[in-house]
């Protein structure tokens, strides 16, 4: 891919710029999540490995319990922050709209950058997703139901998820540890962030890595199926890898690339959360499906 200009790169993955409310937005999160935890059943902080950050948070679903005959679908969610900012526990408001309907919600945190790369970043949650398979059926949850969403840097992340080889990392895993995946703003190539100054100051990405951790330059998984959805008023670079991981992975791996009308980069990830949004209704097909 050719370099382009790097301030006008900048333009196109500053989304705080391009969504000057986004802080309120950010801020109401915040709030919300707190109320969350305080009033709802969940089991925070759960070790997932040795790292200060591995550690997630388990929202049992309401209907499905350890001693019930029907295990809950688990939903993994990973949240965004261009891999260097935001915590789990920013996103805990989106847990109570799926726990209500039956499924058990897994938020995990991972370790930032510049302290880490995002190749530390995908290594990290490859292993939170190897412990969730391992032990959720202790909260209810069912291992062979198993979809990951994520939004923005967690969009992309999921489809490293739905890409990896499980029987390498532990060969007590099977092929399919994730049946399904949702990319809410995913990013799918890492050569043109790494020449936007803007993402590259922390992200110190190398042409090496590059290649390792972009999805639609690697093969298209042999299981499972990935939906990826944008919002409509994203910039053109967002619209632009939504489509490019469908066109790299193929339709029968990425059957839906949309674009969500009327949504930006924040209150796309607020609509998961709308029982009758396009978005919910595609999270719960891929959880029951």
């Amino acid at each position: 891919m050719t370099k382009r200009d790097p301030a006008a790169l900048d333009k196109l993955y500053n989304n705080r710029l391009l969504v000057p409310e986004c802080m309120d937005m950010l801020q109401r999160w915040a709030q919300d999540s707190v109320t969350v935890r305080q009033t709802v059943d969940c089991k925070l902080d759960v070790a997932y490995g040795l790292g200060d950050k591995e550690k997630l948070d388990i929202f049992p679903s309401i209907s499905s319990k350890p001693t019930s005959k029907k295990a809950a679908p688990v939903l993994i969610f990973i949240h965004g922050g261009y891999w260097r900012s935001l915590d789990k526990a920013d996103q805990s408001f989106l847990a109570p709209v799926f726990t209500e309907s039956g499924s058990c919600v897994v938020i995990p945190n991972y370790s930032l950058c510049p302290a880490v790369t995002v190749s530390d970043i995908v290594l990290q949650l490859v292993k939170a997703v190897a412990w969730v398979y391992k032990n959720i059926d202790k909260y209810g949850g069912d291992p062979k139901r198993i979809t990951v969403a994520g939004h923005s840097a967690g969009g992309h992340l999921v489809a490293m998820l739905l890409s990896c080889l499980w029987p390498k990392f532990d060969t007590t895993l099977p092929n399919d540890v994730v049946k399904n995946a949702l990319s809410i703003s995913g990013l799918f190539e890492m050569e043109t962030p790494m020449h936007s100054p803007y993402l590259q100051n922390s992200l110190h990405l190398t042409v090496s890595e590059v290649k390792r951790i972009s999805p639609a330059w690697m093969p298209a998984p042999k299981q499972g199926q990935l939906y990826s959805v944008v919002g409509g008023d994203e910039s053109p670079e967002f619209l632009r890898h939504n489509q490019l991981i469908q066109d790299a992975w193929g339709k029968s791996v990425v059957p839906l690339s949309e674009q969500l009308a009327g949504l930006n980069h924040f209150t796309v990830l607020e609509n998961l959360c709308q029982p009758e949004s396009r978005l919910h209704r595609l999270a719960q097909e891929l959880l029951q499906s």
